[in-house]
């Protein structure tokens, strides 16, 4: 009597090998598998494909560069999204991108960690890594994402709490998970608000969900990292390594090589701390007896 041996798997998964090469999220490249996009050694490749450094694997016909992949170096930046950019690589009618001042990657690309609308500014990270950028933008991690936002209407302690306990919206339920009453009346009255989903247009949804209406919105945190002060809108600069690490520790990624930057382009040390904001600070909370300030 014989015995098969079988042996293991040759390779890492082909999209894992994909998005590691900066050329999106493991589920993009899972799309562009099974739309015929992808071909390993010249065979069209299918879903459950493995591959290696050695073989040839082209999109739409042209071979990509592994270096990135072969490197396993990590880079991320901060860019700070000015209102009426676009967050795509192209636009039909030749609005300006969120990609058309980052620097130019050879062999890679840079992938956008979630998206802001044409409205909004503020915080947007850009990375090489497609795993990372997967991750952090899925929702099972719940990464928060902290906004700045100013709001016009009649706001009652009622309407906040129900943002607190959650409001039906087209696509499911939504709320806060803080609101910091930042100073300011009438139509000049800043909050601080925090989600845990990147869903279209959801904080401007949830407000306008209680008859009020969001005249500015910018985004100033993304899971451990806060916008730089120094960071002015349409600039962006690289992250050291150690915030690079924090992000990647948030959704279960070990540490990675960096980028070495030249001293002039490090991003400038920006430790997370309580947020600081002009006059009254305020904190609301769902449940009164519990609220501090």
């Amino acid at each position: 009597m014989t015995t098969e041996t079988t042996l293991p798997p040759q390779g890492e998964k082909l999209q894992k090998i994909l998005a590691g090469a900066g050329l999106g999220s493991r589920r993009e490249m899972e799309r562009w598998i099974t739309e015929g996009r992808i071909s390993v050694n010249g065979v069209k490749a299918s879903l459950g494909d493995r591959a290696g450094l050695a073989d040839v694997i082209a999109v739409d016909g042209r071979v990509i560069k592994l270096d990135a992949y072969a490197s396993g170096i990590r880079r991320v930046i901060a860019y700070n999204k000015p209102e009426g950019e676009i967050c795509s690589r192209s636009d039909k009618e030749g609005r300006p991108t969120v990609f058309d001042k980052l620097p130019k990657l050879k062999g890679e690309r840079w992938i956008s960690i979630g998206r802001l609308d044409l409205n909004t500014s503020g915080l947007l990270l850009f990375t090489n890594d497609g795993e990372l950028a997967s991750r952090l933008m899925h929702p099972s991690h719940s990464i928060e994402r902290e906004y700045a936002v100013r709001v016009m209407g009649d706001i009652t302690q009622q309407k906040v709490k129900n943002l607190f306990e959650g409001v039906e919206l087209e696509d499911g339920m939504a709320r806060f998970t803080d609101i910091v009453d930042s100073g300011g009346t009438g139509i000049n009255h800043w909050f601080h608000v925090c989600i845990l989903e990147g869903r279209n247009r959801e904080v401007r949804r949830l407000w306008e969900s209680q008859d009020l209406k969001v005249s500015r919105l910018k985004r100033v945190r993304f899971g451990s990292m806060i916008i730089p002060d120094h960071l002015r809108q349409g600039q962006f600069q690289e992250l050291e390594k150690q915030d690079i690490d924090a992000l990647a520790a948030l959704v279960d990624l070990s540490p990675a090589p960096a980028f070495h930057k030249k001293p002039q382009d490090r991003l400038k040390k920006n430790e997370v701390q309580a947020r600081k904001v002009k006059g009254s600070t305020r904190r609301f909370s769902p449940h009164p007896k519990k609220r501090s300030r």
